[in-house]
């Protein structure tokens, strides 16, 4: 019998989200409908050399528990077995993403910067789209060196949604929606 990555929809109140767990550890927190969705779920299941099964699963119900917290602003840190699943680099890089506090934000350049390695704003930006455990690595929390939004997979309403739910003030960019 191979391997299964157990997956479950959650909807959240900006749209609907998969969850994954992989021997109880969660490696899919994503947004349903993003357009790499095909190719992450790819990576995924090449990596763990697994396919996707629905189900439960201690993990996704922890998840999801967690997730419901967040979205009604009792939550400001998650605390879930991670799986990321990427190259060296891109891991590097979400748990970067990692350190940047609830409500704050931070451009792809000082992420670059954090990371030792300001020239590769470029791979940064990339990894930070290939992440596959949203909210949870909270990729959401970058913004354009200029204050603006800038690409988010679960789109950018729904960023600047997040953001205002942890209480970022974007009165300096009301002018940019």
């Amino acid at each position: 019998m191979s391997k299964m990555i157990t997956i479950k929809s959650y909807q959240s109140p900006f749209g609907e989200i998969i969850l994954g767990s992989y021997k109880e550890q969660l490696c899919l927190c994503d947004w349903k409908y993003r357009k790499m969705r095909t190719s992450i779920d790819s990576r995924i299941k090449k990596s763990l050399k697994s396919e996707f099964q629905p189900g439960d699963s201690q993990t996704i119900n922890t998840a999801t528990l967690q997730l419901d917290e967040y979205f009604q602003n009792k939550r400001v840190s998650f605390d879930l077995p991670l799986k990321m699943i990427g190259t060296d680099f891109q891991i590097d890089i979400w748990k970067k993403l990692m350190e940047i506090p609830y409500g704050e934000t931070i451009s792809y350049l000082e992420l670059a910067e954090k990371a030792k390695n300001p020239k590769a704003i470029r791979a940064i930006a990339s990894a930070n789209g290939a992440n596959s455990i949203a909210l949870i690595i909270p990729c959401h929390r970058i913004i354009g060196s200029d204050g603006s939004m800038v690409g988010y997979a679960g789109g950018l309403k729904v960023k600047k949604e997040l953001l205002k739910l942890e209480g970022v003030n974007f009165d300096h960019q009301m002018s940019l929606f």
